[in-house]
């Protein structure tokens, strides 16, 4: 799905924030690609990036925003929404059933988004035919490379001064765990907003309150500082 329906919730913040949204390459509208590589996405974010900005990415773009956060230590806040990260919580038993299934997901895309979006809480009845944006979609994600396999830079994004936030929705121990392991080994704040499944930022308002609060935290030079959300 593109930047700009991913985050169609936070459009009223323009009214105190300039938002940039990023339409990653491979997601309508751009041009399908063969291949959609979180390294090389998280290196053209991070050149985006100015000094001062507050990086928000849910889901890939969450494990993206992680690897160009860590690029960019003079950022002024990262938060990040369910980033399925599982890489950084092996072990964990509903990570490894989480994992065990994708090798069985199918490689078409209406397929794909049955067997995907149940596990992530969506009870979304897919339209048919797909819509040729929601089709495009599904095609861009059968081509990511899996984002388990990202190496989260946790000695440069806990060195970083900047706050970090990590939102989880409730609706997954999976996940979950990724978001604690994320939360103590960052020194990150975590919130936990549920009714929305993986797509947190979709609640609206209370994501948006969360978020404003949060970069004006920052902004006043909140640093480091912990709290929880429960």
């Amino acid at each position: 799905m593109n930047g700009a329906l991913t985050f169609a919730a936070q459009r009223g913040l323009v009214a105190r924030y300039r938002l940039a949204i990023v339409d990653r390459p491979g997601y309508p509208p751009n041009d399908p690609v063969e291949r959609i590589d979180f390294d090389e996405q998280a290196a053209e974010i991070a050149e985006l990036l100015e000094p001062g900005d507050h990086l928000v990415g849910h889901s890939y773009g969450g494990v993206i925003s992680l690897l160009a956060a860590a690029r960019r230590p003079d950022l002024g806040s990262l938060t990040v929404c369910e980033p399925p990260a599982f890489g950084v919580a092996r072990g964990h038993p509903a990570v490894e059933d989480f994992l065990e299934r994708f090798p069985h997901a199918p490689a078409d895309p209406r397929g794909y988004l049955e067997f995907f979006l149940p596990l992530v809480g969506s009870a979304t009845k897919l339209p048919d035919p797909l819509p040729p944006e929601i089709e495009a979609g599904a095609r861009a994600a059968l081509v990511e490379r899996p984002p388990w396999e990202a190496e989260i830079r946790f000695a440069e994004l806990s060195a970083a001064k900047y706050p970090k936030l990590v939102v989880s929705g409730a609706h997954s121990a999976a996940f979950d765990a990724v978001c604690d392991v994320l939360e103590e080994r960052l020194g990150a704040r975590r919130a936990i907003l549920p009714g929305a499944g993986h797509s947190v930022q979709r609640l609206g308002e209370p994501f948006n309150e969360l978020l404003t609060a949060f970069v004006e935290q920052a902004e006043l030079g909140w640093g480091s500082a912990r709290s929880e959300d429960r």
